[in-house]
């Protein structure tokens, strides 16, 4: 029976054991099978967040590219013009139009009311404005910033007459630049470019973006001309205007359609050019013709005189004379930029007509510009006539926009209210270099 015992014993150990080792067996398979699913699982978690990262990430790329494909679009000038002469007061728009002076090498009160109330669109400087190339920087740039303070601040247009020889502002601290008559007789179509580029480089030193130059009138008397020869006038003003232009500075054409047979100045009183009608488009209005002809690739106004021309017109000086500014000058020769008249304030025109008959007169021949030179009342009187004859319907509303939109246009092309650097001003007005360069055309 001992035997037996030990046998079954034996036999109830093996199974147990047998027992053990299936259990072992099952609990390392189950958590096997458990990582397995734990690791499948976790992958998909990050499958699934990867790819919910991929699609926001897309989502905000695709944004992104079409903010980018869509840019803001740059408004033309003349889609700012038009915008911004739908804004403007009629006051602001008459302002536009008128080109004043003062008294003084400082700002005073009647300028800065002409700037901040009436919004001249330009100021014109003489002599009794200027006393050093530094001085006249740091007024420009006065004249400027105060501008600025505008509502709607537009680029304020400096000038003056800087014509050489006998009309030269600020002359002992300026280059002595030669007269036309002079540069007509002994320099050469690249040295009077040469010439007037240093002047345009002088002027735009000190904050002046406009020169009433040069004089296309033929004369051999007179210092102001190039001479008679009508081909010699426009070669040489071209070559002016060039110089001008290559220094950022804006040319003027004058005294259309020709002063040369002048008697009477004008600044005093009327006068009358008696020449007909061929001689006057075949002679005269030779260089004016031929640079408009050049309008497109040159940067010029064309300043029309106060002299009388019964030729064209029988009764109006050129300046308030529609059959010659609208007439001649546009519908015939094609000129498309600014018209500015000679100063207001001579006796040629001044002492036969009031200032608020100037100003509807001249607007209404198709002037754009008004010059009132040195009176602060006529400035004023000038620029209230313009609105009263809006007002009461003599002059179309329209008839000013045309104007301004030349003006505005003209101005955002070309000029601005940037300042000018006063200590470079001393060092570019009168330097050996201009100094040297205009010996040179003597030998």
């Amino acid at each position: 029976m001992t035997r037996v015992r030990r046998r079954k014993k034996n036999k109830i150990g093996f199974i147990l054991l047998f027992l053990l080792a299936l259990l072992i067996v099952a609990g390392v398979a189950f958590q096997l099978g458990r990582n397995s699913q734990e690791s499948v699982a976790s992958v998909g978690r990050e499958a699934t967040k990867e790819s919910v990262e991929s699609t926001t990430s897309s989502k905000k790329d695709a944004n992104t590219k079409g903010k980018q494909q869509i840019p803001q679009k740059k408004q033309s000038i003349d889609e700012k013009v038009n915008q911004l002469i739908k804004q403007m007061t009629l006051q602001e728009k008459v302002g536009q139009m008128l080109m004043v002076g003062f008294y003084g090498t400082e700002e005073d009160d009647k300028i800065k009311n002409m700037i901040l109330s009436q919004k001249v669109g330009g100021v014109i400087l003489f002599d009794r404005n200027m006393q050093t190339p530094q001085q006249v920087a740091g007024l420009t740039n006065q004249l400027k910033r105060e501008t600025e303070k505008n509502k709607r601040p537009i680029p304020l247009m400096i000038g003056l007459d800087q014509e050489g020889g006998p009309v030269l502002r600020m002359r002992d601290a300026v280059s002595p630049i030669p007269s036309e008559q002079k540069l007509g007789q002994i320099a050469s179509p690249q040295e009077v470019f040469n010439i007037s580029r240093l002047n345009g480089e002088e002027l735009a030193a000190m904050g002046i973006q406009l020169d009433f130059a040069p004089v296309l009138d033929l004369s051999d008397q007179d210092e102001r001309s190039f001479g008679s020869n009508p081909n010699k006038g426009f070669n040489l003003g071209l070559q002016s205007i060039k110089g001008l232009n290559s220094a950022k500075v804006t040319a003027t054409i004058k005294h259309f359609p020709g002063n040369g047979r002048v008697v009477v100045d004008p600044h005093l009183d009327t006068s009358i050019v008696k020449a007909d009608k061929n001689t006057l488009e075949n002679v005269d209005m030779v260089p004016f013709k031929q640079m408009i002809q050049r309008q497109k690739e040159n940067q010029f106004f064309v300043m029309v005189t106060h002299v009388k021309y019964p030729a064209f017109d029988t009764k109006m000086p050129a300046s308030i004379s529609k059959t010659i500014i609208q007439g001649l000058l546009r519908d015939q020769l094609g000129y498309q930029g600014i018209v500015v008249t000679d100063d207001l304030d001579m006796g040629a025109v001044s002492k036969y007509y009031s200032y608020e008959q100037l100003g509807y007169m001249a607007v209404n021949a198709g002037a754009d510009l008004l010059l009132v030179c040195h009176d602060y009342n006529h400035q004023l009187q000038l620029y209230n006539g313009i609105i009263q004859s809006v007002q009461t319907g003599k002059l179309s509303e329209d008839r000013i926009n045309q104007s301004v939109k030349r003006i505005l246009t003209y101005k955002f092309k070309h000029m601005s209210n940037h300042p000018v650097s006063e200590a470079n001003a001393g060092k570019v007005v009168r330097s050996k270099k201009h100094l040297d360069m205009i010996s040179n055309i003597y030998k």
